[in-house]
């Protein structure tokens, strides 16, 4: 009988922490939804305090990290939700859009790369990593990215094709 209280109350208890890092993490995408990042991110944070694990929770306060600049901070968030997650291509693109803002190419193209093999459909990792391959000189691959960003509907693209295709 001592058992199974003692697995109710552990249940209970498990049940109420992933409750409240949900509630901080919906408090906090509604903040950011309103553009209020500095919010934001003390929820995620709170989050991320009852759910040391929570994926969604290291990106999202990556991306609004990213909007009040603070690049390491983003970085740093990126990279943790990568590290729990590799497969979570979102994470690669967002991380390699902080090493694109960071001036560090060749970082930017491989998790770019990365996450186009896991979503070759990815006209955002496509975009970046032919603004990536612009700025290392290396046009070719350049516009190939370009080209294939614009077959699968990038605006940006096209844009960036009539700058650096000529």
């Amino acid at each position: 009988m001592k058992r199974v209280l003692l697995i109710l109350f552990l249940q209970v208890t498990m049940f109420s922490w992933s409750q409240s890092a949900i509630s901080y993490f919906d408090k906090a995408m509604k903040k950011a939804e309103a553009g209020n990042n500095k919010g934001a991110i003390a929820d995620y944070t709170k989050a991320l305090k009852y759910n040391s694990k929570f994926v969604e929770a290291y990106q999202n306060r990556g991306i609004a990290k990213m909007k009040l600049n603070d690049l390491k901070g983003a970085l740093a968030d990126f990279s943790k939700a990568i590290e729990l997650d590799s497969m979570n291509a979102e994470s690669y693109t967002g991380r390699a859009n902080v090493y694109y803002k960071l001036m560090d190419y060749q970082a930017t193209i491989d998790d770019c790369s990365y996450c186009l093999m896991m979503n070759p459909r990815d006209y955002i990792a496509l975009n970046l990593r032919g603004l990536s391959y612009n700025k290392i000189g290396d046009k070719k691959n350049c516009c190939k990215d370009f080209s294939k960003a614009i077959e699968l509907g990038s605006q940006s693209a096209i844009k960036n094709r009539a700058t650096f295709c000529k």
